[in-house]
């Protein structure tokens, strides 16, 4: 198994957010995250990241401990995170957004092959590659970050409502670009409150409610699960 949480606590100071989580992803898998706003779903993104100020359990990833690294250690492991509202660097071109991504030893010495192959799945990017980053629509940004996290050339990339904000034709495109990653044989972990759209993208998914698990399995059962379907597909 690529990555696995293990009865995993986390909170923020007092305010406790994830509770005895038990999660995997494994290689080449794509695995959801499904629940409302503030269900914690981002909080858990931010635990495998190292990002959460308190945290008990354990995570593993490639068969190592991980909890105690600091974020960038996790990243140079192959973990690369998009989060929720793209954070380009507004004021540096695309290219530079880009490069910026490949900073671990791990990326940079394929850096010029990796944007090659960002560039083959995002050609707008080619095309916009001098362009400031603030300058682009919502949509071209959420490309720049999801070609960002790529740049680490990651074993996991974990991304965070990569549709929020988008216009419903753009947020379509962006889903089938994240199909695309993962013809790559890259693991994917997906935020998403698309449901509908999430569960046909990924092979299976969890559901949390106040920072636990209630509900897992194959994204086909979790479709035709009525309590997903009365809470999350408006059926």
């Amino acid at each position: 198994m690529l990555l696995e949480l293990s009865g995993v606590n986390a909170s923020y100071g007092a305010a406790d957010v994830l509770h005895n989580l038990n999660l995997t992803v494994g290689e080449g898998e794509a695995v959801g995250l499904l629940g409302a706003n503030g269900a914690g779903k981002s909080s858990t993104l931010r635990a495998i990241s190292s990002l959460m100020p308190r945290l008990e359990g354990s995570i593993t990833f490639d068969g190592q401990l991980i909890n105690r690294l600091r974020p960038y250690q996790i990243t140079q492991l192959g973990i690369a995170h998009v989060p929720e509202g793209r954070q380009v660097f507004p004021d540096m071109t695309v290219k530079e957004n880009l490069e910026i991504g490949a900073f671990a030893p791990r990326a940079k010495g394929e850096r010029k092959k990796t944007m090659e192959l960002v560039f083959s799945i995002f050609p707008l990017l080619a095309e916009r590659q001098n362009q400031l980053a603030g300058t682009m629509s919502g949509g071209e940004q959420q490309m720049l970050a999801i070609g960002r996290g790529l740049m680490l050339k990651p074993k996991l990339l974990m991304l965070d409502e990569p549709s929020l904000g988008l216009a419903p034709i753009v947020a379509s495109a962006t889903f089938d670009k994240i199909q695309e990653i993962l013809g790559l044989g890259v693991s994917v972990l997906l935020v998403e409150q698309n449901v509908s759209r999430a569960l046909k993208l990924v092979n299976r998914a969890y559901v949390l409610e106040t920072g636990q698990i209630v509900m897992e399995g194959p994204s086909s059962e979790l479709m035709n699960n009525s309590q997903v379907q009365a809470a999350y597909l408006g059926m």
